[in-house]
């Protein structure tokens, strides 16, 4: 947990750390967003901050002079604006504007992390993931996208993109169609190279069997999952929400299995699919801002890439 490095006064309730979320830089503007961290979790950020699900906050107060935001809630504009209720000092910055995720950013420096005196969480390993459980489905239940997906799939096609070095590549069945409509992210042309999903719980391909891997990134520790031989492909992170639904078998037939439903009949007990409304619209800033993050990107099969997105934007 995390205490006020000034007073003392506990700030948080017990927390586990785990990965920073790929998404959460970005979300949809003018839409409200749900925590970004599950509750009892927090994440270390490079800029010296800490994040956590705001229900997990404890012994802080706003300070209502710097609870500025555009519409909805708070976007932290003026900087820390929850104080330590022990002794006022400014800890954290609450953030729950419109186009945000919910979060409470702790300031590295205002506070102390202790131990909380719970046995501490086991980290899970790759030989027993619960893939049913890490899942994210594409679509919400109003039929539009994901905002996760909509921020981790341009984050592993710009890894992708430095992976192949610039050269067209095939996407694995489920992502293909998906990513149609984000034109301009992949190199044109016809596929030279070929991808394909690989992580644990699944055939991992052989010698051959694809030049690129897409593959889960660990949900505590962030690591890339790597396949069990030597001589593999290069392979790209994805999120494990997202690489868990491609994974997972596709759902099972409504039909009963001795053939078809009689004339006139009609099921009400299961679930259709659900059907976004529009094109899958990847965030519009997630693959360059990732891309310009790759030390891949500075090589020169790469330049038409760092030139389009080098710069302030838009894309």
């Amino acid at each position: 947990m995390f205490v006020c490095a000034g007073c003392g006064t506990d700030l948080t309730a017990p927390v586990s750390r785990v990965a920073l979320p790929v998404h959460a830089d970005y979300g949809a503007w003018e839409e409200l967003h749900p925590p970004l961290m599950d509750p009892g979790t927090y994440a270390a950020e490079p800029r010296s901050v800490v994040v956590i699900a705001p229900g997990d906050s404890r012994g802080m107060a706003l300070i209502p002079e710097k609870c500025a935001g555009y519409c909805m809630g708070i976007d932290g504009r003026d900087g820390p604006n929850l104080a330590c209720e022990g002794c006022g000092r400014a800890v954290a910055t609450r953030r729950d504007d419109c186009g945000l995720w919910q979060v409470v950013w702790l300031e590295a420096d205002a506070v102390r992390r202790v131990p909380s005196g719970l046995p501490a969480v086991p980290v899970p390993g790759w030989d027993q993931p619960d893939l049913e459980a890490y899942a994210v489905p594409p679509v919400e239940l109003d039929g539009s996208w994901s905002r996760r997906w909509q921020a981790a799939v341009p984050v592993a096609l710009a890894h992708l993109v430095v992976a192949c070095e610039g050269r067209p590549v095939e996407l694995p069945g489920p992502l293909a169609a998906l990513v149609g409509a984000t034109a301009g992210c992949l190199p044109a042309g016809p596929p030279v190279l070929t991808s394909s999903l690989a992580g644990p719980g699944t055939p991992v391909p052989g010698p051959g069997g694809a030049d690129v891997l897409l593959v889960p990134r660990h949900p505590v520790t962030g690591e890339t999952w790597r396949p069990p031989y030597g001589a593999a492909p290069p392979v790209v992170p994805l999120d494990i929400g997202v690489w868990a639904h491609l994974a997972l078998p596709g759902e099972t037939s409504p039909l009963p299995a001795s053939g078809t439903l009689p004339e006139g009949v009609l099921r009400d007990d299961y679930p259709l699919p659900l059907r976004p409304r529009h094109a899958f619209r990847p965030h519009h800033r997630a693959f360059g801002d990732t891309l310009m993050r790759l030390p891949g990107i500075h090589r020169p099969q790469l330049r038409a890439h760092h030139d389009r997105y080098g710069g302030p934007g838009p894309y």
